[in-house]
């Protein structure tokens, strides 16, 4: 009975050894492998100013914004070449399940949910939220019941905004669409009375479009109103080398300027 307790014990020790081995190792590798093919893969969803979008740079349509000045500054603490990986935006989480990138920086969003799948970086800016309305409309949404149910708000699918808009306008139809580009033209249409985003990103399109303003109100955040990077599931050590990055950014106070150059570069985004 004591023998056979041993054995069992002996492989307990030797099975719960190998898991954490394994982990171990799996923790490690994904950094390494990024060096080793000396490229990092990022997915990104350009089409969210000043974030991420497509501008003309030179002649050429160009991936730019704030996040890719921040997936720049990771590449370059890794010692290897900068790849984007562009996609809709809700197929920017499920590109690191599938191995099609290696981390992803696309406005994304904490969640205790979303950390169940995913590893993520502390967080490198924190936002506001904001309703973007024609300007005729101005006086017409001034507080949150203005929004009543045959008013139609649009969100982009997949986002922190499409919760905030589903809890705290219930009255309103909300339409959840796969682009903001998209949702912008169905606004400045008529298909669409409102859109709810962010704030540096409606700011962007105000800039852009002098029939729209930002509403006088806003959404209250909270859980989501923190961007982070995203990561696969245990990736161990790139998690540190990703957040010494977003350190390192915060104390030369760098992302905001970040920001403050996409803004300038808005004037010429492409679709």
């Amino acid at each position: 009975m004591t023998f056979k307790k041993l054995v069992l014990g002996l492989l307990s020790f030797v099975a719960v050894f190998t898991l954490v081995a394994c982990s171990s190792s799996n923790s490690k590798n994904l950094q390494d492998d990024i060096k080793e093919k000396k490229k990092l893969v990022v997915a990104v969803s350009p089409d969210y100013a000043p974030f991420e979008f497509k501008a003309l740079v030179n002649g050429k349509d160009t991936v730019v914004g704030a996040d890719i000045d921040l997936a720049k500054a990771i590449a370059k603490e890794l010692g290897v070449k900068l790849e984007l990986s562009s996609m809709s935006f809700d197929n920017v989480l499920s590109s690191l399940k599938t191995g099609k990138a290696d981390i992803a920086i696309s406005g994304l969003s904490y969640t205790k949910e979303r950390a169940q799948a995913y590893d993520f970086s502390e967080a490198y800016y924190k936002t506001e939220n904001a309703i973007l309305i024609k300007k005729s409309d101005l006086n017409k949404y001034t507080m949150i019941s203005s929004f009543n149910n045959k008013t139609k708000v649009a969100v982009q699918k997949g986002t922190i905004e499409e919760g905030l808009a589903k809890n705290q306008l219930k009255q309103s139809n909300i339409t959840s669409l796969t682009s903001m580009g998209e949702a912008v033209n169905e606004l400045k249409s008529g298909q669409v009375d409102a859109i709810d985003l962010e704030k540096p990103v409606a700011e962007g399109y105000v800039s852009q479009n002098n029939d729209l303003v930002l509403a006088k109100v806003a959404l209250k955040t909270g859980e989501g109103d923190a961007k982070a990077v995203a990561l696969p599931k245990d990736s161990g050590q790139l998690v540190k080398t990703v957040n010494k990055v977003i350190k390192k950014l915060k104390k030369e106070d760098k992302y905001k300027q970040f920001i403050s150059d996409a803004v300038k570069l808005t004037g010429q985004q492409v679709d």
